[in-house]
């Protein structure tokens, strides 16, 4: 796809291809920030309970968490384009039949099947990615694009939830059917077909899939439900995950065709920027959360209101793809990523001393930083996750850093809840503001240890430079004597 001649610019097709992966990144982003906002209105509408409302959200973070990494393989295994364009129809056929629904388990079921839809579909564009553009500054520059579009269909999102929800919450599923069948048929026409892969001696790691997603499932479910069930059942469901997960890496280190090939793991870089990504996701979903609650229950702004206050969080969406791609080629991805850590820590230290009374010209700088934050660390992390990884592990790679940011936000909500609860002891307002100040430190924590994770690997890395060059370069007696 990529052409030697012009290392820069891409060509027409190229640019057709990045942006039906784009459309699919956005389609994801706007339909998980609209359903958010529409939750209220499909409680009210289909007389749904609190447990049962938590459901519709749990179930899609249960489908897309769990089935991630059997996503990203099946991508290596079965094709990247096959698996998008297969998982996109999924995609759309049960976010029609979710705004069909007339009961809660049709919708639950539907948000389920959505989010393993996306579990496939996801890891599977990231890789057309990052196989198709040559690493390096074409790769860079393709990836800040996708990133950018992911932040503002999570931006636009929630502007688009407000208004579709005052004509009917229903719309929050048909609107994004109508998006998926556009992105398909131009997947259909733009995207190239590839080759099949070449399987000998791989297939699918059944017994890896079944343990892993089971793992995950049951780890992402105790996170989910810690904040609204007892202590005994939380560390039970916890306990089975990891469990679960012990199972898997024992099957992994025996088959001879794994899942996950446990010589990936060992790469820091990866793994840094895997831990990095759980963080800074748990605290940028538990702030919004917080900030949403904030808004609404004590302040008592209009669910379009406060969309609209918040989309100015969406500024990534402009800077990822014109600034990052700069401060990246000048300052390497590690710096980029620290700074992007600390802006994200400096808001959210902005809003800890939360006031009853707050406008919104208190509020917009911290906001500003928050997109500002996103825009500086979400591109680079996604580079640096799939940086020097083999061709034939890239879906795989997408997998991992995508799980880990799905957990880190399920982590993160789970975590702003309980704290928030715990600090709550009544719906006086000066309680609820005590609450939401210390759920605000989850956030603030958060991405102050994503930041101290990242320096770390950035310090590691200028060790290695120097050692490097100190090996490198000759004696100082030979090479007189040269």
């Amino acid at each position: 796809m990529s052409s030697p001649a012009s290392p820069g610019a891409f060509s027409a097709r190229e640019w057709g291809v990045l942006l039906v992966l784009c459309g699919a990144i956005f389609l994801e982003g706007i339909d998980v920030a609209m359903l958010n906002v529409a939750l209220p209105s499909i409680r009210a509408d289909l007389g749904l309970s609190t447990g049962s409302l938590h459901w519709v959200m749990s179930a899609y973070v249960l489908g897309y968490g769990g089935f991630m990494l059997v996503g990203g393989r099946a991508a290596d295994l079965f094709g990247r384009r096959r698996m998008f364009v297969l998982w996109l129809l999924v995609f759309l056929l049960f976010s029609g039949l979710g705004g069909l629904a007339t009961e809660e388990r049709t919708l639950i079921a539907a948000r389920f099947v959505s989010g393993v839809a996306a579990a496939f579909m996801t890891p599977a564009g990231l890789s057309i990615i990052t196989t198709g553009f040559a690493e390096g500054p074409r790769r860079t520059k393709a990836l800040l694009f996708y990133s950018g579009t992911a932040a503002g269909g999570f931006s636009i999102g929630l502007v688009a939830g407000g208004l579709l929800t005052t004509i009917g919450w229903r719309w929050v599923f048909f609107a994004p059917v109508l998006l998926s069948a556009v992105v398909l048929v131009a997947a259909l026409a733009l995207v190239p077909r590839q080759a099949p892969p070449d399987r000998t001696g791989q297939r699918l790691d059944l017994a890896g899939a079944l343990t892993v997603t089971a793992a995950v499932v049951l780890l992402v479910l105790g996170v989910e439900r810690a904040a609204h069930t007892g202590l005994a059942g939380t560390a039970g469901t916890l306990a089975a995950g990891l469990a679960l997960l012990a199972v898997f890496v024992a099957v992994e280190r025996r088959t001879a065709a794994p899942l996950v090939r446990l010589g990936l793991l060992r790469s820091a870089p990866l793994v840094r920027a895997n831990l990095v990504g759980l963080l800074f996701a748990g605290g940028f979903f538990g702030f919004q959360f917080v900030l949403v609650l904030y808004l609404q229950e004590l302040r008592g702004w209009s669910t379009l209101r406060t969309s609209l206050a918040m989309v100015v969080a969406g500024i990534d969406a402009i800077l990822s793809p014109v600034l990052t791609p700069r401060l990246v080629r000048r300052f390497g991805n590690a710096r980029v990523i620290l700074a992007g850590l600390l802006l994200a820590a400096l808001a959210y230290a902005v809003f800890l001393p939360l006031g009853a009374d707050w406008t919104y010209l208190v509020m917009l700088p911290g906001l500003i930083l928050v997109g500002l934050a996103f825009a500086l660390a979400y591109g680079p992390l996604t580079i640096v996750a799939t940086e020097g990884v083999r061709e034939e592990e890239q879906g795989l790679a997408g997998g991992l850093l995508y799980t880990s940011f799905q957990f880190g936000a399920a982590l993160g909500l789970s975590a702003v809840t309980a704290v928030n609860v715990a600090a709550t002891a009544s719906a006086a307002p000066a309680d609820l503001l005590d609450g939401y100040r210390a759920a605000l430190m989850v956030p603030f924590a958060a991405a102050l240890l994503a930041a101290v994770l990242a320096a770390f690997g950035l310090r590691r890395r200028k060790g290695a430079s120097r050692s490097k060059l100190r090996t490198s370069a000759p004696p100082r007696d030979a090479s007189l004597k040269a």
